[in-house]
């Protein structure tokens, strides 16, 4: 029976940062200690290209689901830990042979430990000798039904059966910070995830219009910020009354400019913000050509208002491909929820879908934006949430 002992953890595109690579390793180190903060017994040691975990009595099963959230993992293994012998290795790999119903397999070796004094391939054919002698296993190189893995270590050597995809990209924050537009639809909290990924640490803002959005459109919000801050321990969600601007912007332009002052209006907002927070970039969840505000020259027209970049991380993706990676981090279902936010509310008739900077910068100076943004940036709300918040805390 296997005896897993040991989680070891492979890094994905940190060996291409060079110089940086010790403050990425570090970085990652410790959001591998954070996410798994709640099991107190394990014990943790990092190598060059490794992170090893020496686990006791906890469940196995429990830590997979939390390393498969952590970004900068490759892939992940739960090994067993034996003496650097090439008795013990063959003992152990035999073992989990001689336990499997697959039919075919191969053993993969790497030889950490230059000075063990039998080569990769001649550990591999001595394991695989052993198997093929004593089961009816039959070695497949290309395709192996059991690939069994072997770490040869000065010491130790740690062997696997298993190798876990882990979510890859870079460790959540070694990359900055990003202000993300959150609403409380579907593509945002998507956005959140893939700037996550990247390294960046996500900050949002959200907009609220009451007495027209509800409390339950902003505990909705809030919901999906604390879904989304698991891949990187919690986030911060500045709240913004937009009801005075929005309204303003209704009586000014009426009908076809009114989504587009609105996001001019939310990324002035947004940039203020990032600002204050310490924030390089702004983020979105916009898809080219989704919606009347998404064509290129709506995308054009609102970012005129910004110096800062803004980083759309889905600007490529259609819906569906946007659905499935909601579903596959498990927002799709709290995003559908039928609670509006305030870019639908007043859901325009026939927007413009090829606005003018002119024309936007007509409508504005009929009014004083500037003291409604003052206004409403002196009247934000910092909330701070986290995964251990669920969905009774916020709906």
């Amino acid at each position: 029976m296997v005896k897993y002992d040991t989680v070891l953890i492979r890094f994905g595109e940190l060996s291409t940062k060079g110089k940086n690579r010790k403050d990425f390793i570090n970085r990652l180190y410790g959001n591998v200690k954070y996410m798994l903060r709640d099991f107190e017994s394990l014990e943790y040691r990092k190598a060059y290209d490794r992170i090893y975990i020496k686990i006791h009595d906890e469940d196995p099963e429990a830590i997979r689901e939390k390393l498969k959230k952590v970004f900068g993992i490759s892939s992940f293994s739960f090994t067993e830990k034996v003496a650097s012998d090439l008795d013990a290795i063959s003992d152990t790999c035999y073992r989990i042979a001689a336990e499997t119903d697959k039919k075919t397999f191969k053993i993969i070796t790497k030889r950490h430990d230059k000075s063990f004094p039998m080569r990769s391939d001649d550990i591999n054919r001595a394991v695989a000798g052993r198997i093929l002698k004593n089961t009816d296993l039959k070695v497949d190189v290309h395709d192996p039904e059991l690939a069994i893995r072997i770490e040869v270590h000065r010491e130790d050597t740690y062997i696997t059966s298993e190798k876990i995809p882990g979510a890859g990209g870079y460790p959540a924050g070694i990359n900055g910070k990003v202000l993300l537009l959150l609403s409380g639809g579907i593509d945002s909290p998507v956005a959140a995830y893939e700037l996550m990924k990247r390294g960046l640490m996500v900050e949002a803002v959200h907009f609220a219009s009451p007495p027209y959005t509800s409390e339950a459109a902003r505990g909705k919000v809030l919901t999906l910020a604390s879904m989304v801050s698991e891949y990187q321990g919690h986030m911060h969600v500045h709240v913004i009354n937009f009801t005075d601007l929005q309204l303003q912007i209704y009586k000014t332009a009426g009908d076809p400019y009114a989504v587009t002052l609105m996001r001019r209006m939310m990324f002035r907002l947004a940039e203020r913000t990032a600002k204050q927070v310490g924030a390089l970039a702004l983020g979105t969840g916009e898809s080219i050509g989704q919606v009347a505000s998404q064509t290129l020259e709506s995308i054009a027209c609102i970012n005129d208002v910004v110096r800062i970049p803004v980083i759309r991380p889905l600007v490529c993706y259609d819906k569906v491909e946007i659905i499935d990676l909601a579903r596959k981090i498990g927002t799709y279902e709290t995003s559908i929820l039928p609670f509006e936010d305030c870019c639908t509310i007043f859901d325009p008739k026939n927007p413009v879908t090829k606005p003018s900077v002119e024309k936007s910068e007509y409508f504005e100076s009929q009014f004083d934006y500037e003291k409604m943004i003052e206004e409403a940036l002196a009247a934000s709300e910092d909330i701070v949430v986290s995964p251990e918040k669920n969905d009774e805390d916020f709906l």
